[in-house]
């Protein structure tokens, strides 16, 4: 008998139907002797129709009571989903986060998990019930209700299976794994077969939605075995472990790209490394993620500094650097959005150089201008204008040949 964490998105549990039809998953692991802990999250577009109530209502809703209004999605789907196990003859219980045990910092609509008491859990798996969890949500030391941001779910599901030393995690969804870029946009692209942590977390963090990137990071810390897999397809999925048995003809692994993202630009900024370092700190401090990050010096001796942010954190990114501006000591702030992100990831970067000249080229060849660039030893960014970024995709996965497993750099 093993341990196995089951977990279905929103469009997975996104009707009676779907949930019954999941159940039915979770209902075949059950009767082939394992023990099963499912995680869910909010029926199809609850989690939307929930904040739009919330903005129709308040401009700047507090945090915490958003907090409060958003985990009541999940609710309803825990509930559902132990109804559909008990019409199945299996016996079954639903928890909410805090009731699971599940333990987060002090920070409302973004938190992390920082620790995960199992004990309810373990003692309704041992009297052989199924245990639903709602996903996305916690609890702090003072009681307060959390959210983990969203897809927070695949969080939970990887930090409690880790939490319990479970035997697998698999991580359903509304696609048959992880594909080299996003199979609605791009026709050819093709499922791969395994992905190393790191490439996944490349991946998830470049704006592949298929996992969230805490979760893969919640996996490569505890070498916990994931598989991404259809929730209504009965086949195998992608395998996300340690790199082994990898394709390892593919340099470049996949495409990911990101909308809604902005340029911002402090300029005339102190050159001075505590000048630089006081910016970011003090967005760090607000829980302003930055991504790509370009100085340059100004004639003038001072330093222009750009980076990346997602667009809908323009207005607070903006109010904290004016609220702080005498302690930044910069001249002046510029913004450019309709913007987007187009990144290639491949653990074969490393030992091919040539990558991203090949991927300069290919943008340049079709129009598409360069705004940002960023790079690791397995990832190029670019920040492209967004009307540009479906070209991007198509003429960069062309380019390297994603369709077919080959992947030519010269």
């Amino acid at each position: 008998m093993g341990l196995i964490v089951q977990k279905f998105g929103g469009t997975s549990v996104g009707s009676v139907e779907k949930i019954r039809n999941a159940a039915s998953r979770t209902a075949e692991e059950w009767k082939n002797g394992n023990q099963v802990v499912v995680v869910v999250s909010a029926m199809g577009k609850t989690t939307d129709h929930l904040v739009d109530m919330a903005n129709e209502i308040s401009e700047a809703p507090s945090k915490r009571e958003m907090d409060m209004l958003l985990t009541t999605g999940e609710q309803i789907t825990i509930a559902l989903y132990a109804m559909a196990l008990a019409q199945n003859g299996i016996e079954a219980i639903s928890f909410t986060g805090w009731q699971a045990g599940v333990k987060t910092e002090a920070i409302h609509g973004n938190a992390r998990i920082i620790d995960i008491e199992t004990d309810r859990i373990s003692k309704e798996l041992s009297a052989g019930k199924v245990v639903i969890v709602a996903g996305f949500q916690g609890v702090t030391a003072d009681g307060d209700i959390t959210t983990l941001g969203r897809g927070g779910s695949d969080t939970t599901a990887v930090a409690l299976a880790a939490a319990l030393k479970a035997d697998k995690c698999d991580i359903y969804t509304d696609v048959t794994g992880v594909f080299t870029t996003d199979p609605r946009i791009v026709k050819s692209a093709r499922k791969l077969l395994n992905v190393s942590y790191d490439e996944m977390l490349e991946l998830a963090n470049l704006g592949a939605g298929v996992l969230h990137p805490r979760a893969v990071e919640f996996a490569k810390n505890y070498g916990l075995r994931l598989e991404v897999r259809s929730s209504m397809e009965k086949e195998s999925g992608t395998i996300i472990e340690e790199e082994n048995e990898m394709e390892q003809n593919l340099i470049v692994r996949g495409v990911a790209f990101e909308d809604q993202i902005t340029r911002v630009s402090v300029l005339g900024v102190s050159t001075s490394l505590k000048g630089l370092s006081t910016i970011f700190s003090t967005l760090a401090q607000n829980h302003i993620n930055v991504d790509i990050i370009v100085q340059s010096r100004t004639e003038a001796g001072a330093a222009n500094i750009s980076f990346s942010i997602k667009s809908t954190n323009l207005p607070e990114t903006l109010d904290v650097l004016e609220s702080n501006k005498e302690s930044l000591n910069y001249q002046s702030i510029e913004s450019e959005t309709g913007l987007a992100k187009v990144s290639i990831v491949g653990s074969g970067m490393v030992s091919n150089p040539g990558v991203a000249a090949k991927m300069f080229e290919v943008l340049e060849e079709n129009g598409i201008q360069v705004k940002m660039v960023s790079t690791s030893e397995i990832k190029v960014s670019t920040v492209v204008p967004e009307k540009q970024m479906v070209n991007a995709v198509e003429s960069l996965h062309e380019a390297f040949e994603l369709f077919s497993g080959t992947v030519k750099t010269n």
